[in-house]
């Protein structure tokens, strides 16, 4: 919400129009720890005929995880779905970035919606060893969704970037709205791709 409304400020001079339908993540995550992937597809089904019928020219998910649900979402509407996976794919490969580290929940981490659409633009993905998953899920669950910003959680998400550098990451994708809380490109000397910020980005460009 901020980022649309501080780039159509500095744009257009305007706010921009939202319609704006604010979900209980809490709940959310609850059904995708207990694999009710079913009733999640359904709410976002939900939610997104709400806002068409409210008016709006297209839809964004706010939330990458959620975007494995995508494909189902864009089937249930006749406007379009901006999926968060293009716009980053086509932000990398801006910058001719052919191996990306990849961060966010587990869920964005291991299953493949993500790498999917990365490699339908020739990106390769790598993401981080099982243990170092559990942690980044576990900071973004339990402090930065609280607003907690831990110098130690931040050490550690260095490290284990600097591991996926070694490993052939030539860039490293952001995949969680939240985790720009804590890392920046001005930590790092390769390119960071912050999600939240290129969809909100796609956004403006297209209501424009």
């Amino acid at each position: 919400y901020k980022h649309i409304n501080t780039l159509t400020l500095s744009q257009y001079n305007h706010n921009a129009k939202l319609v704006l339908y604010s979900m209980d993540f809490g709940e959310v995550t609850n059904l995708l720890q207990n694999q009710q992937y079913e009733e999640v597809q359904n709410q976002l089904v939900q939610v997104a005929k709400k806002i068409e019928c409210s008016g709006a020219d297209c839809i964004l998910m706010c939330s990458n995880t959620v975007h494995q649900f995508a494909e189902e979402v864009e089937q249930a509407i006749s406007i379009p779905l901006l999926h968060i996976g293009d716009v980053s794919a086509e932000e990398i490969v801006e910058h001719d970035v052919k191996r990306i580290g990849l961060l966010g929940t587990k869920q964005t981490m291991e299953q493949d919606f993500y790498k999917t659409r990365l490699a339908n633009y020739g990106v390769e993905t790598i993401i981080p060893k099982e243990d170092e998953r559990n942690f980044i899920h576990h900071v973004i669950l339990h402090e930065l969704s609280k607003g907690i910003i831990s110098q130690q959680s931040k050490v550690r998400f260095l490290q284990i970037i600097q591991k996926l550098i070694e490993n052939g990451a030539e860039g490293i994708l952001l995949g969680c709205t939240e985790i720009p809380l804590l890392i920046s490109q001005k930590e790092l000397s390769i390119p960071v791709f912050d999600t939240a910020f290129l969809h909100a980005k796609t956004a403006v460009q297209f209501a424009g």
